[in-house]
């Protein structure tokens, strides 16, 4: 019998667990470690500062779902991975040992990067649910003495689509207070360009993005490099298109949101092994999400390394969206598989994007095939059906987390009609 562990339990780390028992059997233990009780659905994180949402209604108790899937939880921090003896060192110095082990943690929020950022600092964020519960306090204080909102991602970030989607939740909620006029709204965003999102522009994203922006009256800046954030005041210097400073502003704001840079988390990229991260702390791995250097050890979702797209005049990052991920689940899943009966891995995920972008009361739809370019299929669009799908898309991926399902017949063929598939052909 194989030892299966999963370190992380969020949108990588669960999908992981329900497939992996489900491919693996009852002969093989599948073990989950998470520092957290609950599965939250970042997604929707935008929705709490506003009060759309709590951010009780987000979370997922997970004892109880893994048990009745026969699938082990260890709730407790891990600190350190061993990959020489196969051990996930805990908190408590005790081990978990594993036959192979599939990271999922997510990532390490870097706001110690830029002086004031984040919620230890002046800045709201969104990255978490805890922090989104947060900003809720912070937004509250907001509505009674409003100003001036600066919303954006600073240099190194890869998750560019929640800012985008704060920003506009924002300043559709304003105007069912009838208090957006009184409120002066600025984006601020390393990408050269607004709609790049770290992926060099899904279809016309540049276009429906801009004239989002112009039709709320949001002004924006791009290649913007944050320098520091003081109480109530952002310090960003404008770059050219070689990266050289351009204009200094300085934004005053009496509500702010910026998303971060990330890193690998500690546990993982303090480990001395060579070969299992880059020097950001991101797992490295090959065509089958597997690590060159620890063959037994697999990563999905957002902790691991992808090159940026292309390069630019300030550091802006890949993101790693929530098909994609599924998809990096689904691969790992059958290549364990295989290993287990004897087989090299054989399966690549085709890491497709749809994105469902809200912006309150519309939004922007993206899809990229694959998600990083070149593509085969680019599309975009925009409309209130965009808000009431991503409303819809929560309910069913919750859902999915309470029963522990992974990818129902009616959903692969759904999307195998659009053209989405998990796995790569044989051969692609």
């Amino acid at each position: 019998m194989a030892r299966i562990v999963i370190l992380g339990a969020g949108i990588g780390g669960v999908p992981m667990a329900y497939e992996m028992k489900e491919v693996a059997g009852q002969h093989h233990e599948v073990i989950v470690i998470s520092d957290s009780p609950t599965f939250h659905f970042v997604p929707s994180n935008v929705w709490v500062p506003p009060g759309w949402r709590t951010a009780e209604e987000l979370k997922i108790e997970l004892a109880p779902v893994m048990q009745s899937k026969g699938i082990t939880f260890i709730q407790k921090a891990a600190s350190s991975i061993d990959p020489d003896n196969n051990q996930v060192i805990l908190a408590d110095e005790s081990a978990v040992a594993y036959d192979f082990l599939i990271i999922a943690t997510g990532p390490r929020l870097a706001f110690d990067e830029i002086p004031g950022l984040g919620p230890q600092g002046y800045t709201s964020s969104v990255c978490h649910v805890d922090h989104a519960a947060v900003a809720a306090e912070d937004w509250r204080k907001f509505i009674e003495n409003p100003g001036p909102i600066v919303v954006g991602a600073v240099q190194g970030a890869s998750c560019f689509g929640p800012a985008y989607e704060y920003l506009m939740v924002l300043e559709t909620e304003l105007r069912k207070r009838k208090m957006r006029d009184k409120v002066p709204m600025t984006f601020v965003t390393s990408e050269p360009y607004i709609g790049h999102l770290g992926l060099g522009g899904v279809g016309d994203t540049k276009g429906l993005l801009e004239s989002a922006l112009r039709d709320k009256t949001i002004k924006w800046i791009t290649n913007a490099r944050v320098d520091k954030i003081e109480p109530g005041m952002i310090f960003v210097t404008e770059v050219d298109e070689d990266g050289h400073d351009k204009k200094k502003h300085e934004l005053p704001f009496k509500h702010s949101m910026m998303l971060p840079a990330f890193t690998g988390v500690d546990a993982v990229r303090h480990v001395k092994a060579q070969g299992l991260v880059n020097p950001r702390g991101f797992v490295l791995v090959d065509e089958y999400q597997r690590n060159k250097a620890y063959k037994n050890i697999y990563s999905v979702g957002v902790c691991i390394a992808i090159p940026p797209i292309e390069k630019t005049p300030l550091p802006v990052g890949a993101p790693k969206t929530g098909y994609m991920i599924e998809s990096m689940v689904t691969a790992v899943a059958h290549n364990i598989a295989e290993e287990l009966s004897g087989k090299e891995p054989s399966h690549k995920a085709t890491w497709n994007a749809l994105c469902l972008a809200d912006f309150g009361d519309t939004g922007v739809a993206f899809l990229a095939q694959p998600q990083i370019p070149p593509r085969n299929t680019t599309w975009s669009s925009e409309g209130k059906w965009v808000h009431l799908a991503k409303i819809g898309f929560e309910q069913y991926f919750m859902r999915k987390i309470r029963k522990g399902i992974t990818e129902p017949y009616y959903e692969k063929l759904i999307l195998k009609l659009m053209g989405l598939t998990r796995l790569k052909e044989k051969g692609e």
